[in-house]
């Protein structure tokens, strides 16, 4: 998409129905670097393999730190459908990883925490504007169209 800013009003091209699934993890003892290490380098490894693969239903993502203890990261997928299919895929990096998290959780006792919330937004039920910077969120991982495509207003972008 670029980091250029936009020169104009534009939305984020999204079509029906939306997935968002936001990830994190808070290290809760930094002296337990064997047990939180390697949940902080899983989702990097996750990531990289969900870039290479074509049609894998992952759009766009962004990493955000909230102090020096948590870690968020938001996900638009394609689909819920592909979101749960990489979740269980035996041959993929999420199983290997959620089941040593597992482990090292009943050994760890808490010494690092994991969370994660999904969201299906129907059609009708978001709306966007990027003005005078890149397209962020939904319109990077969707793209971007003018707004009057849409509506000028948020309340008409809401109601389409």
């Amino acid at each position: 998409m670029g980091t250029a800013p936009t020169a104009e009003r534009v939305t984020a091209a999204a079509e029906g129905e939306v997935v968002v699934f936001l990830i994190g993890m808070r290290v809760n003892r930094w002296r337990s670097v064997r047990h939180w290490l390697p949940v902080f380098t899983a989702m990097p490894r996750m990531l990289k393999e969900l870039a290479r693969e074509e049609g894998g239903g992952l759009l766009g993502q962004r990493v955000y730190m909230s102090g020096p203890r948590r870690f968020t990261i938001v996900q638009y997928w394609e689909s819920r459908e592909k979101l749960l299919a990489y979740a269980a895929a035996p041959d993929r990096q999420h199983r290997p990883a959620w089941a040593a998290f597992n482990r090292r959780a009943r050994s760890g006792a808490g010494s690092v925490g994991i969370w994660h919330e999904t969201y299906i937004v129907p059609a009708g039920s978001y709306e966007t504007i990027y003005h005078g910077m890149p397209p962020t969120g939904l319109g990077e991982a969707y793209g971007v169209e003018p707004v009057g495509r849409r509506g000028e207003r948020a309340a008409e972008r809401l109601a389409g």
